[in-house]
């Protein structure tokens, strides 16, 4: 794509779909390895058939498989996905070690009711169990806000059958692009040797500061969000 699709209009698009076999074979060919494996945005059932390949490839005993089922926010799926996509996505999220929905996706995954504020904690906790059934050692809701002036993150740890929970600041804007900094943000901390936990929390503060640098720029034209600005801030959370 040439832009977010939230210019509407006039964006380009060019599907790869095709090269992802011929790429995974020759990697094979190689024998390439990695530390992690991490899926956001998937266009089609087909690229869903295709990552489940890929992680199956490509999975060694240590490799982090991470998903974010980026399809949805607030209550309704992005432009192009359907009820079964969702339901196709929840398959890709059980093979993963660490899920990243937003509440709303995880509601379509799992075919449950979706209460976008006022939630109960007995609800938020129902909802991370049922998808840690779907596979997932770790499974994390984003964009979690018990308080206000408060947002962060909850995880259910289906091992140790226990909740760890973060939060800062919620600052009263909305800007393109936060969930996949999260997630991006969140996997190199958990690549940089910081715990699940703590690269949860790194990825809440790294955010937070991406979102107070755009706020802070005179120039901001609403696309997107300066995380270049904030990665200072995100080297020294990774010393910690």
């Amino acid at each position: 794509m040439s832009t977010h699709t939230a210019f509407k209009e006039g964006f380009t698009f060019h599907d790869l779909t095709s090269e992802i076999t011929p790429i995974s074979e020759h990697w094979k060919k190689e024998k390439f390895e990695f530390d992690a494996i991490y899926t956001g945005y998937l266009g089609s059932f087909e690229q869903i058939d295709l990552v489940k390949k890929f992680f199956d490839d490509f999975k060694g005993p240590n490799t982090a498989i991470v998903v974010d089922p980026a399809m949805a926010d607030n209550g309704v799926l992005y432009k192009g996905f359907t009820e079964d996509f969702a339901k196709a996505m929840a398959t890709v999220c059980a093979k993963a070690d660490v899920i990243l929905p937003n509440l709303t996706e995880a509601c379509f995954m799992l075919g449950e009711e979706y209460i976008g504020e006022g939630y109960s904690r007995d609800y938020i906790e129902n909802i991370l169990r049922k998808l840690a059934a779907l596979g997932p050692r770790y499974s994390v809701l984003t964009g979690m806000s018990f308080e206000e002036g408060k947002l962060g993150v909850m995880c259910y740890d289906r091992e140790k059958d226990e909740i760890f929970e973060y939060y800062n600041e919620h600052l009263p804007v909305s800007f393109h692009g936060t969930g996949d900094i999260y997630a991006s943000s969140f996997t190199g901390a958990l690549m940089n040797g910081l715990t699940v936990y703590e690269a949860l929390a790194v990825a809440v503060e790294y955010t937070l500061e991406c979102i107070r640098c755009t706020m802070n720029d005179p120039n901001y034209n609403w696309y997107g969000v300066n995380f270049e600005e904030a990665i200072p801030k995100y080297l020294k959370l990774l010393e910690k």
